[in-house]
């Protein structure tokens, strides 16, 4: 049964990738030109800068190696908060023909929040360092928050495409009511990679960080 379930699930995600490849192809890109800024801004800051943020990402380091506690509750509040403010900005953003280049730009933003994360991490501790860092820290949640983030996107991509096409009061209403639907869904699923975040890369990141 609940591999049928597992069958079922996997199907509808193909189904709608499929139907959506154009618009996921879009959003993917912008997503990518957003982490090569991330990657070609740190490179291209002032050495003041650069010399602050190795002093707080060494100074972050030394904490987890010496096991100062981590409130991960309130990270875990924090974290999902920041989901919540960034899913409701979407979804309204989504629902409003003008907007979607605030959706885009918010697409944007966090490929570079991203690309800008390696980047940092690879300039302060390394290339082998840095890409373990990276792959301990960032890895597991994002196999979940990119897809949703993503998704979300195009979700209110597709809304905006369909109000333009069609601007009867039935189709906008149901089309709203279908792209609120899923973006609580996609919040979920970026719920659980705050958890994944804090109760599985942290641990793993804490038990592994004695070797940086």
């Amino acid at each position: 049964m609940n591999k049928n379930k597992g069958i079922k699930i996997k199907e509808t995600i193909v189904n709608h990738i499929m139907n959506n490849k154009k618009e996921y192809i879009i959003v993917s890109l912008i997503f990518i030109i957003g982490i090569f800024l991330g990657v070609l801004f740190i490179n291209n800051i002032q050495e003041g800068a650069k010399e602050e943020i190795t002093t707080y990402l060494n100074q972050f380091v030394e904490k987890m190696k010496n096991n100062q506690e981590i409130n991960n509750i309130e990270l875990l509040k924090t974290t999902i908060g920041q989901n919540i403010i960034l899913t409701i900005i979407i979804w309204f953003f989504g629902t409003t023909v003008i907007g979607i280049p605030v959706v885009f730009g918010v697409v944007l933003y966090r490929g570079f929040c991203l690309g800008y994360t390696i980047s940092v991490s690879i300039t302060v501790m390394g290339l082998t360092k840095g890409i373990s860092f990276v792959l301990i820290s960032l890895l597991l949640q994002n196999i979940l928050f990119i897809p949703a983030i993503l998704a979300l996107a195009v979700s209110g991509f597709k809304l905006y495409k369909s109000i333009t096409k069609d601007k009867r009061r039935e189709n906008i209403k149901f089309e709203i009511i279908r792209h609120t639907i899923f973006s609580i869904v996609m919040l979920l699923v970026m719920v659980i990679s705050s958890l994944i975040e804090i109760f599985v890369s942290t641990n793993i990141l804490k038990s592994v960080i004695k070797y940086f």
